[in-house]
């Protein structure tokens, strides 16, 4: 299955010069959806980790039935202000902006070794974020796994001392 068929492309969004990867095609099918997240699997549970940290919004989408099919537990990523607990805080630089993302300070008392599962790479300034974030908290970022990686943007200069993986490049 050619997943690239499932994503469209939305110019100037969320500002003039993007051009964003909406993968909500992909979401509409259940035949791709399902590939895709078999797929995800299949890259990853071979590997030694404990928990699959989702961000928000669509890595809620993916890493959820990832994790729940691989029997893993879940800690998500959030925007700031977005949970309830004390949190440890990361600013990052965005292809249009900044961002501040937040981890429960206690994400790692229980679990080390995690696997990172979002929908794309772009500038790598969301996953260096939220690796750092992970660190800060104690744990142990084993890989970092993005649906697509948006390759031209060089995002995964950020994170050349991590294990990367993605699906889809363009």
């Amino acid at each position: 299955m050619n997943l690239k068929d499932y994503i469209r492309d939305i110019k100037d969004f969320p500002i003039d010069g993007v051009v964003f990867k909406d993968i909500t095609p992909l979401l509409k099918d259940v035949t791709a959806f399902e590939y895709c997240t078999k797929a995800i699997m299949d890259s990853i549970q071979d590997l030694d980790f404990d928990a699959i940290v989702i961000p928000e919004a669509r890595g809620f989408i993916f890493g959820t039935v990832v994790a729940q099919r691989l029997g893993k537990s879940i800690i998500p990523v959030r925007k700031a202000g977005k949970l309830p607990y004390k949190t440890y805080s990361e600013t990052y630089d965005l292809e249009y902006g900044t961002a501040t993302l937040e981890i429960h300070q206690d994400a790692f008392d229980t679990f080390k070794k995690v696997v990172v599962v979002d929908d794309v790479l772009a500038t790598g300034g969301t996953s260096l974020a939220i690796a750092k974030l992970i660190e800060k908290a104690g744990g142990e970022v084993v890989s970092i796994f993005n649906l697509i990686d948006l390759t031209f943007l060089n995002g995964s200069r950020k994170l050349k001392d991590y294990n990367l993986k993605s699906l889809l490049e363009y």
